[in-house]
């Protein structure tokens, strides 16, 4: 057992340099992400918008059965590698493919980054941690994970309008770079290592579905969807509102995350994952509305914090909840398939409202409104689970 892990402790080196890596990499990819919508249309592909997330998505879910085998057998360094690896090969390839169907390709390429880093990160995160600090961990695993993704769309956005967007794409891979070099600190967690051979890149169903966290598979499914229409929405919301700086609402909304998310992983790990999780729903429902109603900046402002919030409160006790329920000696399956429902929550709330939206902003609306009741349908989910009414 890791020694880290045995004697409770929490702020360990290894646990540290992580969430440091962690945080560099969810600036690499988030960066870019308010700048992507105008980019496109300035190509002509103002109705792909909705594949911007979409296609990023579906490599990160297709790729989430190799990233959690990979993950249990070879390693959780190697996997982390991988991902790191695709994120600077992405962004340093951005400037040189800058039509649509090299871009839309790109975009698909891209997804591995997530596809795989992730996986790895939040196996390690379990090997390293003791399971009563589980909750906690993974909070403020979160809060690194925001704090990157809160800063870097501003500084995406002050690049793109000072240097032009290739001097965004070129900071991106830059942060990428020195996330993996931060790996090569970190002593590999996994007891019972093998050498990579090609027949483990070899799936069955057991390695793509984990049936112990289908609880978790469901919930995270109506609940998250909100979060691929955000992605999508709010570029044109800031847009359309007049908010100079389209990271700004990013910002906001993963900065109030951080403000929820250590203290829900520790609420997390003392009354359990599901009433955190009914509590989240709520807010998320809440925000849905805000953002429905947003008709000026304060507004859109508004809506971003209190989804930030319920961000804060979902995330950590989600993952936390997927180890839970995870077979011991297979967490990273648990785990991927944990983030498969992720990538079809996000990649399917993205694709189909960037569908019905259409550049038609009356429409809006009914977007935000759909995703609150899908939000509200995960609290009736997890409040008859609670009260023992779903087996």
């Amino acid at each position: 057992m890791n020694p880290a892990k045995k004697s409770g402790a929490l702020y360990t080196r290894p646990f540290v340099l992580l969430c440091i890596s962690h945080a560099l990499f969810s600036g690499s990819f988030s960066m870019m992400i308010p700048e992507l919508p105008a980019y496109l249309t300035a190509m002509g592909g103002e109705g792909y918008k909705g594949w911007i997330i979409a296609l990023f998505t579906i490599t990160a879910g297709v790729s989430r059965p190799f990233s959690g085998k990979l993950t249990d057998t070879i390693g959780r360094i190697p996997v982390m590698y991988v991902g790191t690896v695709a994120c600077v090969v992405s962004s340093l390839l951005y400037p040189w493919l800058a039509f649509v169907s090299g871009f839309l390709a790109l975009r698909f390429f891209h997804g591995f980054s997530t596809g795989f880093k992730p996986t790895g990160t939040s196996a390690y995160v379990a090997d390293v941690v003791s399971e009563e600090n589980r909750g906690e961990a993974m909070g403020f695993l979160g809060i690194t994970f925001s704090v990157g993704a809160s800063i870097s769309p501003l500084l995406g956005g002050w690049l793109t309008r000072t240097w032009g967007i290739n001097y965004m794409f070129y900071m991106s891979a830059l942060l990428a770079v020195v996330s993996m070099a931060i790996l090569w600190n970190l002593p590999e967690t996994l007891q019972k290592r093998q050498k990579f051979e090609w027949q483990h890149l070899k799936v069955g169903r057991t390695d793509i579905f984990d049936p112990l966290v289908l609880p978790v598979v469901i919930t995270m499914i109506l609940c998250y969807a909100s979060y691929g229409v955000i992605l999508t929405l709010m570029p044109d919301m800031s847009d359309r509102l007049g908010v100079e700086n389209r990271g700004t609402c990013f910002s906001i909304f993963t900065i109030a995350s951080v403000l929820t998310r250590f203290s829900a992983g520790r609420i997390s790990d003392q009354m359990g994952r599901v009433p955190v999780l009914r509590a989240s729903a709520i807010a998320i429902a809440v925000a849905m509305a805000a953002f429905a109603m947003a008709e000026t900046k304060v507004m859109l402002f508004l809506a971003a914090a209190v989804f930030g919030l319920a961000n804060g409160i979902f995330s950590p006790a989600i993952n936390a909840w997927a180890v839970d329920l995870g077979e011991q000696g297979r967490k990273g399956r648990a785990l991927a398939t944990m983030y498969i429902s992720l990538e079809i929550a996000i990649g399917g709330g993205a694709l189909l409202s960037g569908w019905y939206f259409a550049n038609h902003f009356e429409r809006i609306p009914a977007v935000f409104w759909t995703t609150g009741l899908l939000s509200l349908a995960g609290w009736v989910y997890l409040s008859r689970l609670a009260n023992g009414k779903i087996p």
